[in-house]
């Protein structure tokens, strides 16, 4: 069990599309405790695997205090529509108003191997697909507008510096 340091932008493996877990290891089953372990800070609403190092397809999530995590996670159903600030543990202090389905529903599998159902309206469906977009290689800031998207890279750069 382990807080894992977050990978930041222009980081590859963040536009790395991660591969799905084959079998329940030891090492997966760590790998899932680190991702609990390093969402659990205030703040902090989900995770993705490549988030800190580890191209696999494999989420955690903190939201209205329910901690949790999807292995091999499937967007499988949105609807509706939301605009609302967004922001990223991966592109720090930088927050934008992006456009997300006002509920989402993702399908995966638990460490058992079970079948899991994760689904939410507002915010708990937007950190849903924020973290399928991670699993994908991107980042949210590829869904903005491009002219906000210019802007906010701009801004990430005045950050680096």
């Amino acid at each position: 069990m382990a807080i894992r340091d977050i990978r930041v932008v222009p980081d590859p493996i963040l536009r790395t599309v991660c591969d799905s877990v084959q079998s329940i290891t030891p090492a997966i089953e760590r790998l899932v405790r680190d991702l609990l372990d390093t969402v659990n800070d205030p703040g902090r609403a989900g995770l993705s695997a490549n988030q800190i190092g580890v191209p696999l397809r494999i989420f955690s999530f903190n939201i209205d205090e329910e901690l949790g995590y999807v292995i091999n996670p499937v967007l499988e159903e949105t609807s509706g529509e939301q605009i609302g600030a967004e922001g990223c543990l991966s592109l720090p202090g930088l927050w934008y108003d992006t456009r997300r389905a006002e509920f989402a529903r993702v399908r995966g599998i638990d460490l058992s191997g079970g079948e899991i159902t994760v689904e939410g309206h507002g915010i708990k469906a937007r950190m849903l697909q924020h973290e399928c977009d991670h699993l994908d290689g991107h980042v949210y800031i590829d869904r903005l507008e491009k002219d906000v998207r210019r802007k906010a890279l701009r801004e990430l750069r005045s950050h680096a510096h």
